[in-house]
């Protein structure tokens, strides 16, 4: 609980010097008051989101981390340039329509913000859940692998927050 309380009040006050620089112009004791405000409010936001995020025994895997936003962001330039070659194509190659995706992960915000990620992705929407509990995306092209990339994208997400619990 220290070891994560001290790390988001680090990654918040850092944030507080960011958005405030206390010291643009000003001398270490003219900026001690604003200091004083940011240690005050770095220390305020780290209860209240420890009150309402507790730190879980999860440990976050960066090496997945990295591969994941590698990969995403490899998507992202291709299906971005898969998606203007389309838009300029005087025949509009494109056939939209809806996938649902048997996702593994259960309804959480771990879930959500899997929707929110493979949302950002160009050609693919996460739209709802249906009754099977299945996500639903609208897709802009359903002869793309989309279920394949989402699978993919899953798995590496898994391997960030869930390793520990899964070994």
């Amino acid at each position: 609980m220290l070891r994560s309380a001290l790390g988001r009040w680090a990654l918040l006050f850092g944030f507080w010097l960011l958005l405030a620089g206390p010291w643009d112009g000003a001398s270490w004791r003219e900026a001690l008051p604003d200091l004083a405000v940011g240690l005050l409010a770095g220390s305020l936001a780290t209860w209240v989101s420890l009150r309402l995020l507790p730190p879980t025994p999860e440990r976050i895997r960066y090496g997945a981390l990295l591969r994941l936003a590698s990969q995403f962001l490899g998507k992202s330039i291709v299906a971005g340039f898969d998606i203007a070659r389309r838009a300029f194509d005087p025949r509009l190659p494109l056939r939209p329509g809806y996938l649902d995706y048997p996702v593994r992960i259960p309804p959480s915000p771990d879930r959500a913000a899997f929707g929110a990620l493979t949302s950002l992705t160009p050609g693919t929407l996460a739209v709802g859940s249906d009754e099977k509990d299945h996500l639903v995306y609208h897709c802009l092209d359903l002869d793309q692998p989309n279920a394949a990339s989402l699978a993919s994208d899953e798995a590496l997400l898994l391997r960030i927050r869930f390793a520990d619990s899964a070994q």
